[in-house]
């Protein structure tokens, strides 16, 4: 019997889970280079998914202001059309606005065409409302095909994923909230912390949602309580807060 036979369904198994990992997993490289982390540890990047959200987004939008806290809107583009004086605002406070796709789709099962589609309706969407380019692209639910990378870079974007998702979309209360993001104060306190026998300086990328991909107005009141409670608390400790662009300039 040819030993070919007999190894290949093992090959395919392995093909097929290096390629499911490499589509979901924020830190993988596979699929292309993509931003998980900030290049200080005294740096974090606040980013938010899915809105525009009328009902959370101008709290969160205030909640920020009031910290001086920074942050990435990665936006739905059917939702910022149907919100452009909320996006421009956004814009104007001094956030960086993203792109998340036109309607949200999993890129994992889009073909080449439909996925630039997606792309590029949602920047044009954004670029007509706030006159400029978005610099950055984040998949939504974080999966990735083996021709998304090309697109991006085709359409003059970067890839961001995250370091921390805590998953505030399903969380069930406020503490449970905070307690999966206690990792930020946790590392800002050590920043050099050993991490599997190697000292990192990298920074925290968190994820986390000021809409919901399937309608406007979701309640998002559990994130916002959980930011109330933490964006003081780092900013104590030191941590600087950044747009996606500030979270790769080197300090001069």
């Amino acid at each position: 019997m040819n030993p070919w036979w007999i190894a290949a369904p093992t090959i395919v198994t392995g093909m097929a889970g290096m390629t499911a990992y490499a589509a979901v997993n924020s830190r993988a490289q596979l699929f292309g280079p993509a931003l998980s982390s900030t290049n200080s540890a005294r740096k974090l990047a606040l980013t938010f998914d899915d809105g525009p959200n009328p009902s959370i987004t101008p709290k969160l939008l205030n909640l920020l202001g009031r910290y001086q806290a920074k942050a990435a809107f990665f936006v739905v583009g059917k939702f910022a059309r149907n919100c452009p004086e909320l996006l421009k605002e956004t814009y104007e406070r001094g956030h960086e606005i993203g792109n998340h796709t036109e309607s949200h789709p999993n890129l994992f099962f889009c073909g080449p065409q439909e996925t630039a589609i997606e792309l590029r309706r949602c920047s044009e969407t954004i670029e007509s409302t706030i006159l400029e380019h978005p610099r950055f692209f984040r998949p939504p639910f974080g999966y990735r095909s083996p021709w998304l990378s090309e697109i991006v870079h085709s359409q003059n974007m970067q890839m961001v994923m995250w370091s921390l998702l805590p998953g505030d979309w399903r969380a069930k209360s406020v503490v449970s909230l905070r307690e999966r993001m206690q990792r930020i104060a946790t590392h800002a306190e050590a920043p050099y912390a050993k991490r599997k026998g190697h000292r990192s300086t990298a920074g925290e990328i968190l994820c986390l949602h000021d809409g919901n991909y399937l309608q406007q107005n979701a309640d998002r009141t559990v994130t916002l309580a959980a930011l109330e409670y933490w964006l003081p608390r780092w900013r104590d400790l030191g941590l600087e807060f950044v747009t996606m662009s500030e979270a790769e300039k080197h300090s001069a």
